[in-house]
């Protein structure tokens, strides 16, 4: 990759051009970076018995959604969310964490391993012990992921 800083000193915004022979997941990263980049960075906030926490995304192993509850896994425990479950998949890395099902987010960094025995679906440990499935509608986004 070749980055070429131009300075123009009646430009009061900076301007960023990409040139590349094709798009591709670099690409649609590098723009999607640049663009959280852009806006002011939401915190991801959670509650654990009255008292509020800022959450660091990469200490999260999973999020998920029980009833109306969208509650967050670290080492530290369970903290409840008040944000969407879609809300928070939007402020994640998607080169980090997975949408394993329409109630579950993962973080890959956080997974011991991916068992695919299972038919139909693929059961998934995690470091801390704790066990999760990925639906069948997520499987082949899973597999891709993973370059299965």
């Amino acid at each position: 990759m070749e980055i070429e800083i131009k300075i123009e000193p009646g430009r009061l915004l900076p301007k960023i051009i990409i040139v590349t022979g094709k798009v591709n997941k670099d690409t649609e990263a590098l723009v999607d970076m640049i663009s959280r980049s852009e806006s002011e960075p939401e915190l991801i906030c959670g509650f654990k018995n009255d008292v509020m926490s800022i959450l660091e995304p990469g200490e999260i192993s999973r999020i998920y959604s029980e009833g109306r509850k969208i509650t967050a896994v670290t080492q530290d425990g369970e903290y409840v969310l008040k944000k969407r479950l879609f809300e928070i998949e939007e402020l994640l890395e998607q080169s980090k964490f997975a949408r394993i099902s329409n109630s579950e987010i993962i973080n890959l960094k956080k997974v011991k391993h991916f068992d695919l025995s299972f038919r139909g679906t693929i059961c998934v440990k995690m470091n801390d012990g704790s066990v999760t499935y990925v639906s069948r509608r997520y499987v082949s986004k899973i597999k891709t992921i993973l370059g299965v």
